[in-house]
């Protein structure tokens, strides 16, 4: 009894390690306040200022944005505009769908299958902005996203994404220069974590989505960045609602569904649900091992007594009953 339920504890052991390894960059980025990387107010000149014209200009003057095709709804007409009107030096690119699929088909061929099958046409809407700011570098903005000054102080930055609520960054507003290794690291992890998990939000979010970029983001500073590889943050009051932030919000149809409003809900809560589901697997645990002692059901389960018998276990009873019979 003694050595099974020792199996029976390393076993236990090891499958909470793989647990904590599957979910640690999750974990993780429930804590990221995204302050180390963080672009500061006073980092910013102002709208006039001069010093904006002796910074480095590492993002090339291009903005990007997707539609599905080049028909522009009237609600974020006015946003789009604000973006063109603002910035008349900058190259702007319309992403339509078919655009999409012919520079993903002539440029990154091994990637089409991928992104033919997508089930949600967010989600190739989400791949294509990761891939253009690899391959060209610029600025990529939500069409329900409008300009409020000049972009110029963030092609300083050799990459930058946004910071977003309750945790992580966003993928509605990103800069960056052309092959930066972030962005390759971004469009690199897309197949790998396309996956279909029966709830469209978390499908969406988990695997091309705001949820997705911030997952590789945490794993891409991990050990940190040179800084050239460095990706910079525009924090909240930067990106909108002040007078000196550089976007609008519009507001237009959303792509989420109802299922979504569960998961903003859990968003809200997520310290409540996590000390629960904690208590409730501790309380399972105690009942489930209380009740399979009291019914005399050996522990470990003889599944695992099988296979640690593989490691040598076998040989080792085989020679205590051999002992056991000379004793006698």
């Amino acid at each position: 009894m003694r050595r099974g339920m020792i199996i029976f504890l390393v076993f236990n052991l090891v499958l909470l390690g793989f647990i904590l390894n599957s979910v640690f960059t999750l974990i993780t980025l429930l804590f990221e306040d995204c302050t180390a990387d963080a672009i500061r107010p006073y980092d910013i000149p102002a709208p006039s200022s001069e010093l904006t014209d002796q910074r480095p200009k590492l993002i090339p003057k291009i903005i990007h944005q997707t539609w599905r095709n080049e028909t522009i709804p009237e609600k974020w007409s006015e946003a789009q505009q604000s973006c063109i009107k603002i910035h008349p030096d900058y190259e702007y690119k319309l992403w339509t769908d078919e655009k999409s699929r012919e520079f993903i088909a002539t440029e990154y061929s091994w990637f089409l299958e991928t992104f033919d099958n997508y089930p949600y046409p967010i989600m190739r809407a989400d791949a294509i902005r990761y891939f253009v700011l690899a391959h060209f570098g610029g600025i990529y903005v939500d069409m329900d996203d409008g300009c409020n000054r000049r972009l110029d102080p963030l092609l300083s930055y050799s990459a930058w994404v946004r910071k977003t609520k309750p945790t992580g960054i966003s993928n509605d507003a990103m800069g960056s220069a052309p092959q930066h290794p972030f962005f390759l690291q971004v469009i690199e992890s897309l197949q790998s974590y396309n996956r279909n998990w029966r709830v469209p939000y978390i499908t969406v979010m988990y695997s091309t989505g705001p949820l997705f970029l911030s997952v590789i983001w945490k794993e891409y500073i991990r050990w940190g960045t040179s800084e050239e590889g460095r990706v910079r943050i525009l924090m909240p009051d930067e990106y909108i609602k002040k007078p000196w932030s550089f976007f609008t919000y519009h507001k237009g149809s959303s792509w989420h569904n109802e299922d979504a409003q569960a998961i903003f809900w859990m968003g809200q809560h997520w310290i409540l649900l996590t000390v629960s589901g904690v208590i409730l697997a501790a309380l399972l645990y105690i009942i489930g091992f209380t009740v399979a002692r009291k019914s005399h059901i050996s522990f470990p389960p003889q599944f695992f007594v099988n296979l640690y018998r593989r490691d040598g276990y076998t040989a080792l009873k085989k020679k205590d009953d051999e002992e056991k019979t000379l004793e006698v």
